[in-house]
């Protein structure tokens, strides 16, 4: 069975909402999915999965929330090759810069050697219904590729 991790950050429920959407269509397509808030997870966790998706809200004027930054850090030391990837945050287009921590999160991942599998959801406040499909559309894709080539 592939297995699939989801950690996000979320302080108003927002990206909560969508992280579980995710996983709904992740065991939709037969995966073993583990979802964790970013303080309750190990960056090293993600060595133990062949699907990560990771979600986090973007803070002030561009910046990660300052719960997701140790687990941004710690993720320095892993190599995460072959591992299939997606990233997806809540935002606000009052901020010059949109969901800019699902962009930083996207290029640790590449860093990182892993494969962005699914295309990148940003969502303004709390995820509208269209947003929540596309949301479980990327848990089933991952699950998909990652049962594929797990």
């Amino acid at each position: 069975m592939p297995k699939v991790l989801v950690v996000y950050a979320s302080m108003t429920g927002n990206t909560e909402e969508m992280a579980e959407a995710i996983v709904e269509g992740a065991k939709e397509a037969g995966a073993e999915v583990v979802s964790k808030e970013a303080f309750d997870a190990s960056a090293d966790e993600l060595n133990d999965y062949e699907g990560i998706i990771i979600g986090a809200y973007t803070w002030g004027d561009g910046e990660l929330p300052d719960e997701f930054i140790d687990f941004y850090e710690a993720m320095d030391s892993l190599d995460l090759s072959g591992k299939k990837a997606a990233v997806f945050g809540s935002g606000d287009t009052s901020y010059p810069i949109y969901c800019a921590a699902v962009d930083i999160i996207e290029a640790k991942l590449k860093e990182l050697g892993a494969e962005i599998a699914g295309e990148c959801i940003k969502f303004e406040y709390n995820p509208s219904e269209a947003e929540k499909e596309q949301g479980r559309s990327l848990g089933r894709q991952i699950a998909g590729l990652v049962a594929v080539t797990g």
